[in-house]
């Protein structure tokens, strides 16, 4: 990534206006006390938008101080996000012209040739009117309809040489455009038309609730053209979403066909089916109230000698639940783990539900240690407290 840094000139301060600040209050209340720090991103975005589209010094410190954050933070995220622009751009369009691949290889080289003849030479370098820049980005993520560009919050895709040439005048003119494919498709479609779904069977409804059915004419809305950078978004003005007139539709269509059912006359009933021979049903095989035994039981005993059992969370792998297990039944001392035979240790770990843990933190070595008076260095942290899964629960 190249280095990005602040512009030379910036603006002597910023501020939100009251209808941004009041988004601003309500997006940092979302997150609980001392996180507000995860508003960065919407609140650097929303700054950027109402400062004609990029991201001034003041603003990031001015959101530093909304969110209680060194200002060299926030510096950090605007460098970071290529999102974040940091110079001014145009103040009609910053066209962003995706330069990877797939639009390579579908024409992005010659709309980048239209951006340096009608816009400016370089990237970065606003127009003599200060309406236009442009940039070329990575992977804008409409690769089906490469080669295509980006402005503000909205996708121009399909382009040719002629069709971004048209786009550039028509905003430089006020007209209104319309974001999405520039050719005879709709969104990611075939180009020419559908070739599937294109009617909505009984199976296409019922298994796609949410499909939209697609024509290869129809052009998006202009109540969704124009990326309105003071605004802080689109304005859909009471018009439904293309996903929201999708379900609309199929929902009528379901209704339809729903209606058109009751009214259908009823079958006449068919002859109930002799009940067939009802068959015992098997019974369940008792569940064992015992483990199934395997290897064999070791010396085991039904108090610990003296009223009193060893401490065996001083052996490692021996936590206060597994300890209790074992004094159910009947492990209380070190020297009963010391003299375990592999035959015993299967026993035992049929009545855990660790399998292997003996082996795997060596109990019986440790056990040997221990009964005989020695410590192990587990058993150091036990005494010491420093380990706290060695304290019995309650």
């Amino acid at each position: 990534m190249a280095v990005r840094r602040l512009a030379a000139e910036q603006p002597d301060s910023f501020a939100f206006t009251a209808e941004n600040l009041a988004w601003a209050q309500k997006v940092i209340d979302r997150y609980p006390a001392g996180r507000q720090a995860s508003a960065v991103i919407p609140l650097l975005w929303r700054a950027q938008e109402q400062n004609e589209g990029w991201v001034s010094e003041p603003a990031i410190r001015y959101v530093a101080d909304m969110l209680a954050m060194p200002h060299i933070r926030v510096l950090e995220v605007a460098t970071f996000y290529t999102m974040f622009q940091l110079q001014p751009v145009g103040k009609k369009a910053h066209i962003q012209v995706c330069g990877t691949t797939p639009c390579q290889l579908r024409g992005a080289e010659d709309l980048i040739r239209v951006c340096k003849s009608k816009i400016a030479a370089h990237s970065h370098e606003l127009s003599a009117d200060g309406n236009f820049s442009w940039e070329e980005v990575e992977c804008l993520g409409a690769c089906v309809n490469a080669p295509m560009v980006q402005i503000f919050k909205d996708t121009y895709e399909d382009l040719t040489p002629e069709s971004l040439d048209k786009l550039i005048e028509d905003i430089a003119a006020g007209r209104e455009v319309t974001p999405g494919p520039q050719i005879d498709r709709r969104f990611g479609a075939p180009e020419g038309g559908a070739t599937t779904l294109t009617t909505l069977s009984d199976d296409t409804v019922g298994a796609l609730p949410f499909a939209h059915v697609v024509d290869g004419n129809a052009k998006a809305s202009h109540a969704f053209a124009g990326a309105s950078i003071n605004g802080g978004g689109h304005d859909y003005n009471g018009v439904p979403t293309p996903a929201e007139d999708a379900v609309a539709r199929v929902k009528a269509e379901v209704a339809a066909r729903k209606a058109a059912a009751a009214a259908a006359p009823a079958p006449s009933a068919a002859p109930a089916p002799a009940p067939a021979a009802a068959v015992p049903a098997a019974a369940a095989p008792a569940k064992p109230d015992a483990p199934i035994e395997e290897g064999e039981k070791p010396e085991l005993l039904s108090a610990p000698r003296g009223g009193s059992s060893d401490d065996l969370k001083r052996i490692k792998g021996i936590g206060p639940k597994i300890e209790a297990t074992l004094h159910e039944i009947g492990v209380h001392h070190f020297d009963q783990i010391a003299g375990w035979t592999d035959a015993n240790k299967a026993w035992v770990e049929s009545r855990l539900s660790f399998k292997g843990r003996v082996d795997r933190e060596d109990w019986i070595a440790q056990a040997k240690t221990l009964a005989t008076g020695g410590e192990t260095e587990f058993s150091k942290r036990v005494d010491s407290g420093d380990v706290p899964s060695s304290k019995s629960e309650g």
